[in-house]
């Protein structure tokens, strides 16, 4: 059943609204962090558990997210994803300690985890496939522009108003968006086969557990016997994961795929590189306000900086692969990434604000272009049958390695703390030595990506069709 042309107006306009409340949530928080750690009586390099709890919820749940949508209809799930968000937002704003942050976090986390990939979903219900590309272009818009605005506004509203606003802006949006839910969308559901309900616990207890681990080590001290028991149960509910979904037919994730090369290289390449600069958007407002007195506003104002440049680089990516392909410009871009990272160890206290901006402009253009062929190379060989698993795969592995990211980053600069003989307790100088560690982790990542052939997203790139045009011009013919 496709939509009629009343609301096949309007539905593009709702899933745009999911994909703005999404993408602000996930950069407005940084600038505010500092502050809010101030108010919550927590240490504010100790905040990332805040980060962590929304990542990796989300990376639980997405992959249920179509399933529930294709279970008991589009409009229901979608309309339940974005009240559990907003309740989310709410208790967030109401929070009077760190531990009932995280936990509001996570109830908003399990709304965002459904509410862009319903929509997403829902739209591919409703429109044909000769409109569907112009529809996706058109909600991708508002998350570019909330990822633009979300440094700036997180930071202007820590300043005239309090952190709570950056949480409380989504109130309005979010009953906006269930009263149109309700008048636009339509309930499309879709037969659906048995859930993976062990598979989950088993995937979702490996997760947990190895986000303990790296979680424990840097908010807190934790035994040494007791760290090890925490990373043997990851490794065995990993391993016994791995078992398993061989041996069934519907795995929530299904591990087969990573036959696939290009999916293998590009999950892989997905995790090492965001190990290293996963955590940049949490540490950089935190040196800006921490260690070089910044305030807020103006963390946020010099970080918009990478979010324009980011934007605007995704108009490079298509030109820059078709002449140098999926292999070249990924190792090369990953090395020229690691020295920009590193890079951020030159500037203290002193430096002018505005000498950051042609760094940051920099690091958000090669973050973008970094972001943008790792993910098209892994869905560069993947076939209608396998397309829809191997996102979500993708998306998980997003998330996923968002979250360790950040843990790593921040486990990183404890130990750097830690390191009086090396930092004599000046912050600066753990924020430095971090972003030289975090730069050479991610210099040496850029070696993943050799395991690409020359070859590989030629006919995602379209520069198999423009190598054959030239072969066929010189009369050339490549060997069968």
């Amino acid at each position: 059943m496709k939509l009629t042309t009343g609301f096949s107006f309007r539905l593009p306009w709702l899933a745009a609204m999911a994909m703005f409340m999404q993408s602000l949530d996930t950069t407005i928080l940084n600038t505010a962090l500092p502050v809010m750690a101030k108010d919550l009586n927590h240490s504010p390099l100790q905040m990332q558990a805040v980060v962590i709890s929304y990542a990796l919820t989300l990376a639980l749940l997405i992959p249920l997210s179509g399933w529930f949508s294709d279970r008991y209809g589009t409009k229901r799930v979608f309309m339940l994803a974005v009240f559990l968000f907003t309740a989310g937002s709410l208790y967030c704003a109401l929070s009077p300690s760190f531990r009932l942050l995280v936990g509001s976090r996570i109830l908003q986390a399990i709304g965002g985890s459904m509410m862009v990939p319903v929509a997403r979903l829902a739209l591919i219900y409703a429109f044909p496939k000769d409109r569907l590309l112009a529809v996706i272009n058109f909600i991708t818009i508002p998350g570019l522009v909330g990822l633009l605005i979300g440094p700036l506004l997180g930071g202007w509203l820590v300043d005239v108003a309090s952190w709570h606003w950056i949480f409380l802006i989504n109130l309005p949006v979010g009953i906006a968006g269930i009263w149109m839910a309700y008048k636009v969308m339509l309930n499309y559901k879709r037969a659906t086969k048995k859930l993976d309900v062990l598979g989950f616990i088993l995937f979702s207890t490996a997760l947990i557990s190895l986000s303990f681990f790296l979680e424990a080590g840097s908010a807190f001290s934790l035994s040494f016997p007791w760290s090890l028991v925490i990373l043997a149960a990851a490794l065995f509910f990993s391993t016994t994961y791995v078992f398993y979904s061989k041996r069934i037919d519907n795995p929530v994730v299904d591990l087969r795929l990573l036959k696939i090369r290009t999916l293998r290289v590009g999950l892989e390449g997905n995790l090492v590189t965001r190990l290293a600069i996963g955590s940049m958007p949490f540490l950089l407002p935190q040196m800006l306000q921490l260690a070089f007195l910044h305030t807020p506003t103006q963390s946020g104002m010099i970080m918009m900086v990478s979010a324009l440049s980011t934007i605007c680089a995704k108009s490079l990516v298509v030109p820059l692969v078709r002449k140098l392909g999926y292999k070249k410009i990924l190792i090369s871009n990953t090395a020229f990434l690691g020295i920009v990272v590193a890079l951020f160890a030159l500037p203290d206290k002193t430096t002018p604000l505005l000498l950051l901006a042609p760094v940051l402009a920099i690091y958000g253009c090669f973050n973008s272009i970094q972001m943008t062929t790792m993910n098209t190379i892994s869905l560069a060989d993947l076939t209608d049958e396998v397309a829809s698993r191997g996102n979500s795969m993708v998306q998980i592995m997003q998330q996923l390695s968002t979250s360790f990211g950040v843990s790593v980053g921040a486990l990183l600069l404890r130990g750097m703390e830690s390191a009086t003989w090396l930092t004599h307790n000046n912050l600066a100088l753990s924020f430095k030595y971090t972003f030289l560690v975090l730069g050479m982790m991610t210099f040496v990542s850029a070696l993943v990506f050799t395991q690409l052939k020359k070859e590989d997203g030629d006919t995602m790139s379209g520069r198999q069709n423009k190598q054959s045009q030239k072969d066929s011009q010189t009369g050339f013919s490549p060997p069968s």
